[in-house]
């Protein structure tokens, strides 16, 4: 203190004297806080700067990757078209000539029966004209009306006859009519296949059509190509996670049974470390030596391709591998389950002993055949659960292609989250130190106070004296 008596005086005038620095160091701190500033800031923005580049150079690097894997797979769906295609035309098309011929030969038929069936009139007798002569006699006379009864009676008989033999024509028509009904049946049978077989056709060109439009729009490197494949790839991604989940689940279900049986063939004491037991890691190899023999047929049947090697083979090495996956692969079920029965089998000498143990009766409901129902059930999942994990490969072939896309879009993101971050850093930083400075500029508003007044006051008298040099020009 200044003057130890009177803190408060003390502390006015260092509060002056500190003004009176601080106004003097005035222009040097504000390049110091701007020059502070810009070196935070600067390499932030540089920083955002490169992030934002990486990220868009990682974009288009996933972009080319997935419109080159989305070409391929619509291109293999084009080819299987045009093989569904190739073959529906070989099987169903090459017989059309003779369906042809068999469809003209019924045509031909029904033409030449409706031919038959059509009717003829009947010829007028020859007695319309005699008739018609005595009708123009006009005599009155019992002759004549005997002859006109006569003749009544004679065209009466005929009537009949003709008109017996007409309906005997008609009867010979409808029966001909009614022949045509196979015909008919057959040749609209014929034109149903045809439509059918049409039809097919029709889809399969539609089908090709639209994978040809996809496949266009990817070669063209559309914004709506790469979007369609990104939903798919992330579709592809979700739905194969869930199938895998769903097998992780089969697995240790499998895994389960096995364990206990293992502990008797490989030693329930041994330890690999202190908390793994030998038994867990053989039963562990087993599925995973199991999940690779299914993954080998998967690859040796083309279903999936994650092993260009094995789909280079030729036709009968590649089935010599099938056939070995597939025996080793049947060989390993029938040992899960033998184990499985193995497992059941100590489960029951272990309630046994507890039992004998305990001096309780034992159930009688175990002795019969409810009791083998779980023994049953244990040995079909140990067999089953081999063979279902088969089918893994093809969903872990999705997950691999579509994780590519995935992580992709998901680090591209990442990355310009960060980048992001750093220009809304590099921002407060440049912020902060136009704040500092401001509040720099608070802490000595008096002496800037005094300047301004100062600068205002000379202001005001250079005018003045300005005004007055003017006049005296004037003058």
């Amino acid at each position: 203190m200044i003057w130890p008596e009177n803190p408060a005086l003390s502390i006015l005038v260092l509060a002056l004297l500190g003004m009176v620095f601080l106004y003097a160091a005035r222009r040097p701190m504000h390049e110091l806080l701007h020059a502070v500033g810009g070196l935070i800031g600067a390499p932030l923005r540089v920083a955002a700067r490169w992030l934002a580049a990486t990220a868009n150079a990682m974009r288009q690097r996933n972009k080319a990757v997935l419109l080159a894997h989305g070409r391929q797979e619509v291109g293999n769906r084009i080819e299987r078209e045009f093989e569904r295609l190739a073959t529906t035309v070989k099987r169903d098309l090459q017989g059309y000539p003779t369906l042809q011929r068999k469809l003209l030969d019924e045509i031909t038929r029904i033409e030449e029966d409706y031919r038959k069936c059509g009717e003829v009139p009947p010829p007028s007798p020859d007695w319309v004209e005699a008739v018609a002569a005595v009708a123009n006699v006009k005599s009155g006379s019992e002759m004549v009306q005997s002859i006109l009864e006569e003749i009544k009676r004679s065209v009466d008989k005929m009537h009949e006859k003709t008109l017996g033999e007409y309906r005997r024509s008609y009867e010979t028509r409808h029966k001909i009519l009614e022949g045509f009904m196979p015909f008919w049946r057959s040749v609209d049978k014929t034109l149903t296949e045809v439509d059918k077989k049409l039809t097919e056709l029709q889809n399969g060109a539609g089908a090709v059509d639209a994978h040809m439009e996809k496949y266009e729009a990817i070669n063209a490197k559309t914004d709506k190509a790469e979007q369609m494949l990104t939903v798919s790839a992330f579709t592809q991604f979700a739905i194969a996670l869930l199938v895998m989940v769903v097998a992780a689940g089969g697995a240790f279900i499998n895994f389960k049974l096995i364990a206990l049986p293992m502990s008797e063939m490989v030693g329930a004491g041994d330890y690999l470390t202190s908390s793994l037991r030998t038994s867990e890691v053989a039963a562990l190899v087993i599925i995973l030596v199991e999940a690779s023999m299914g993954l080998f047929l998967m690859e040796g049947l083309r279903i999936t391709h994650l092993f260009p090697s094995i789909a280079g083979l030729n036709d009968r090495m590649r089935r010599r591998m099938m056939w070995i996956a597939l025996v080793l692969l049947f060989t390993l079920a029938g040992v899960e389950a033998a184990l499985a029965l193995m497992r059941d089998m100590l489960i029951a000498d272990k309630q046994a002993l507890l039992q004998s143990l305990a001096t309780a009766a034992p159930s009688a409901v175990s002795d019969g055949w409810v009791g083998r129902i779980p023994t049953i059930g244990q040995m079909l999942l140990g067999f089953i659960l081999p063979l279902a994990l088969t089918f893994i490969a093809i969903p872990l072939e999705s997950l691999i292609h579509a994780s590519r896309t995935v992580g992709g879009v998901l680090l591209a993101a990442g990355v310009d989250g960060l980048a992001l971050l750093l220009r809304i850093a590099s921002s407060i930083v440049r912020r902060a130190a136009r704040v500092l400075v401001t509040i720099y500029d608070v802490l000595i508003v008096v002496p800037l106070l005094a300047e301004r007044l100062t600068k205002s006051t000379l202001a005001t008298r250079r005018g003045a004296v300005d005004l007055d040099d003017s006049a005296h020009q004037v003058r």
